[in-house]
């Protein structure tokens, strides 16, 4: 017997959600803007108020050492010790939006309230994880929490200091952790049946498509680099134009290629942006001589993105030398693409179909803890329409009616898992 939420549910489930989200967002160590940092007197509140949730809807709950909120619900039906794992974040970006990551911990919260409300019968457990450290807003590590959750934290990570010279190991003690029990936060392989996150989508593409939810095909991997582009500064009204050294102007070439280059790929999603740009004496009245600019390359296949690099590269040695320059690269970020579980994917497209919708499939180009946890065991991600695609940002926004069915097709999409296992 199905027990996923009908649409009076699912609209009052939305409403629930929405007044968590109210409620989450509150918390900040801001009063006129969203901060709320990793192992900060705003993370032990907002943790506090998700336990309370989690209690409330009938979980046993646990917090392990780098913070991450668990609860825990064992029906009566289950077996073993295989448990479905739900979670996202609740830190933020600097000057945040409310839905990114809360909203994943929310719907799992009201998931397993609807669950254990109706007497679902499963043969597993579930665990609804509340990460505190996704958006590395307060060290340069990120993914910390899911890291220690999938037994892959970084111990190096430790030393990194925050702005005001806390390192993490010293952030662990004062939120009164310790640094020692970090790797009994691991799960064992053979209890963490899979991990799926429901997340707003921070992109325009459910919305173009008009289409409230959208099922994760991969979480594209990243490459980024630091050029530097080395030509000779001279007078700006006595240097000859056909007789500069221009950094700038090569610059400006090479940037192009990179926009000409990621758009030939365009059935691999791939983007590329560069995001900052500085030049070199920086004054209106001398040329430039030395440029420096970011590359930030995404894309849905590793092999794809390798070759773009290669074709950038390429390119911009042949505009230095038509120009007379010199260019160098300096990587300094890799990530992998992550794919998610294909039988997880058809699951929530099917859970999806079950609520007459049409599930759109796409890749994520922003990072999650799904990424680090598909490292522990087979994960997914159901993606939320926002409006806009705006994310990061106050205006971030996704509505109660979305946040009901995204929250009915988690339900849906746990009976059908269910299926599986038994």
């Amino acid at each position: 017997m199905m027990v996923s939420p009908n649409a009076t549910e699912q609209s009052a489930i939305g409403a629930r959600a929405e007044a968590m989200l109210l409620e989450l967002g509150a918390i900040s160590s801001e009063p006129n803007r969203l901060i709320r940092l990793f192992l900060s007197p705003e993370h032990r509140r907002a943790a506090d108020l998700i336990a309370g949730w989690m209690k409330e809807a009938g979980m046993t709950v646990s917090e392990d050492a780098l913070g991450t909120v668990r609860g825990y619900w064992r029906p009566q039906s289950a077996t073993g010790k295989r448990r479905l794992l739900i979670g996202s974040h609740i830190d933020t970006v600097i000057d945040a939006g409310r839905y990114d990551g809360p909203l994943g911990v929310v719907a799992g919260i009201l998931a397993v309230r609807h669950l254990v409300a109706r007497g679902a019968a499963l043969p597993f457990a579930i665990d609804v994880l509340a990460f505190g450290d996704e958006e590395g807003s307060r060290f340069r590590s990120t993914l910390a929490s899911s890291s220690a959750c999938a037994g892959i934290f970084d111990n190096a990570s430790l030393a990194f200091p925050d702005r005001n010279g806390v390192t993490l190991a010293q952030a662990i003690e004062i939120y009164g952790k310790k640094v020692s029990d970090i790797p009994m936060a691991a799960y064992a392989r053979d209890e963490a049946a899979g991990y799926v996150e429901v997340h707003i989508e921070q992109g325009p593409v459910l919305e173009a498509e008009n289409c409230p939810l959208g099922v994760v095909t991969a979480i594209v991997g990243q490459s980024r680099m630091r050029v530097v582009v080395l030509g000779e500064a001279g007078h700006a009204g006595t240097v000859p134009m056909p007789m500069r050294h221009d950094a700038l102007a090569g610059s400006a070439e090479i940037v192009l290629a990179v926009e000409h280059i990621a758009k030939s790929y365009c059935a691999d999603n791939m983007v590329a942006t560069v995001g900052r740009i500085e030049a070199s004496p920086g004054a209106t009245n001398v040329i430039p001589g030395r440029v420096g600019f970011s590359i930030d390359l995404r894309s849905a296949t590793d092999a794809m993105r390798k070759a773009a690099i290669e074709r950038i590269r390429n390119e911009a040695q042949r505009v230095a030398a038509a120009r007379r320059l010199q260019v160098t690269f300096e990587p300094f970020h890799e990530t992998v693409t992550t794919p998610c579980a294909p039988h997880l994917q058809e699951l929530l497209a099917g859970a999806i179909a079950d609520l007459g919708q049409r599930a759109v499939k796409l890749p994520s180009g922003a990072g999650h803890d799904a990424q680090i946890m598909a490292r522990l065991c087979p994960a997914a991600m159901l993606f939320v329409r926002c409006r806009g695609g705006v994310s990061h940002n106050p205006a971030e926004y996704a509505s109660p009616a979305d946040i009901g069915l995204a929250a009915a097709a988690l339900v849906r999409f746990i009976e059908r898992f269910a299926e599986t296992q038994t």
